[in-house]
This record gives C-alpha cells, structure tokens and sequence, in this order.
C-alpha cells in the first residue's frame, strides 16, 4: 500500500501527518517551523525518504463557496514546489473548516489556549489526511483536476 503524508500548510508552521500502513488512519507526525527554502527542501527529502512516502496530499484552503483565492494560489506554489523537491506526486484536498474543527477539538479536550497553538497544525494535517482516506484517497485534487493539469497552467 501507498504511504500518505497529509500537510496543513501554513506561512511559518507547517502540520504534517502520516498514514498508516494500510491507509485506513492518520497519525500525527509533526510541526515543521519553516527556516530557508534551501532547509526546508532537505527537510521534506528527509522525511519522504524516512517514511518511505509514495505521495503527498496538501490541504487547499477553499473559502466557503468553492471558490480559490489568494491562500490558495500560494499551498499551490508550495505544492509544487514540494513535488519538485521531494520527486513524488502532490495532490490537493479540500481543508475547509479544518482548523476551526481542530480547535474545537483541542478546546473540548481541555487544552488551554496557549498550548493550543503548538498542536492546532498537527491536528489539522491530521484531520485534512483522514478526510482524503475516508473519501477512498482519490487521485483527483480537491477542485477536480488532476495534478498534471495543475502543473500545465498558468501562475
């Protein structure tokens, strides 16, 4: 079976997940604290080569209706940008709510609010990666187009 890491992109924090060896869960597996792009590359190499990962799946941050803007035009940059790095396929799933859905999570475990922060993208990696499980890992990104048609257009 494919092993999945699941990412909640973020400007200075990345989330990460992974899933287990038979795809049916999501695990939480880090907070990655963005440094240089050179840092980063060598970070995410290790970690594909470390887990022995097949494909990545991104979060897209979707507004409400569907629609793309300005924070999605960047997880897509960086998305590509992770595929180029890491030499593995990068699909795109639908993170609507899932932060919200994290901290209420957190909150209703008791977690106080200052320590909410440090686990909030960890969660949600791990509730975008079990999202795409649980939708049976399709191969298609979460506005519909495969990721070859994404690398094709424009910026």
């Amino acid at each position: 079976m494919a092993r999945i890491l699941g990412i909640d992109h973020g400007l200075k924090r990345i989330g990460a997940a992974l899933a287990s060896d038979d795809c049916s869960f999501a695990v939480p597996l880090e907070v990655y604290e963005t440094r240089t792009a050179e840092l980063d590359a060598d970070h995410y190499r290790r970690v594909v080569a470390e887990y022995r990962v097949d494909k990545i799946v991104v979060g897209l941050p979707l507004s409400a209706d569907g629609s793309e803007g300005s924070a999605t035009r960047r997880v897509r940059k960086f998305g590509r940008w992770l595929s180029k790095t890491t030499e593995r396929p990068v699909l795109f799933h639908d993170e609507r709510y899932t932060s919200a859905e994290a901290e209420s999570l957190l909150r209703d475990q008791g977690v106080r609010s200052n320590r909410r922060k440090a686990k909030l993208d960890l969660l949600a990696a791990q509730i975008i990666l079990q999202s795409y499980l649980d939708a049976g890992s399709p191969e298609l990104d979460a506005p519909g187009l495969p990721l070859e048609d994404e690398f094709q257009s424009k910026e």
